[in-house]
């Protein structure tokens, strides 16, 4: 079976405003060209030191909660130790301990195997950098 797809860099332009995006159709699509109907895992991993991957539910406002529960638990302040950027910039630095920079996640048959209301999403707080990269690996 071919593997050239075994591995693949998406290219997402977050904006200028905190966002959760959605992923996946992206994870989907890449999973029809790399998993060959096979059995395996998803690995998905954001290489920035102020993103995060979070699986959720979306559309109904659980994203827009996370951000604020976010702004909850990391104000955009002064109170960080790390300060360039934006004001409060340090907040975003801290973001991957609380939503990691990845997740790994079960494929059934080539099939992303998510519960019903379960999205794969980039998380990011950092407005910025609004050019992400996110590599999506398929392990079968």
């Amino acid at each position: 079976m071919p593997d050239s797809f075994t591995t693949h860099l998406l290219s997402i332009t977050t904006g200028q405003t905190e966002t959760v995006t959605d992923l996946t159709v992206d994870c989907e699509h890449f999973l029809a060209r790399a998993a060959h109907g096979r059995d395996g895992l998803l690995h998905v991993f954001v290489p920035h030191a102020t993103a995060g991957i979070a699986v959720l539910e979306t559309g109904a406002g659980s994203d827009e909660d996370l951000l604020a529960a976010l702004k909850d638990l990391l104000p955009a302040d002064d109170r960080w130790r790390h300060r360039h950027g934006h004001p409060g910039h340090g907040r975003d630095h801290v973001l991957p301990a609380l939503v990691p920079p990845h997740a790994t996640l079960p494929v059934i048959g080539g099939r992303l195997e998510l519960g019903t209301w379960q999205s794969v999403c980039l998380v990011d707080t950092n407005v910025d950098n609004a050019d992400r990269q996110v590599r999506l690996s398929f392990l079968g």
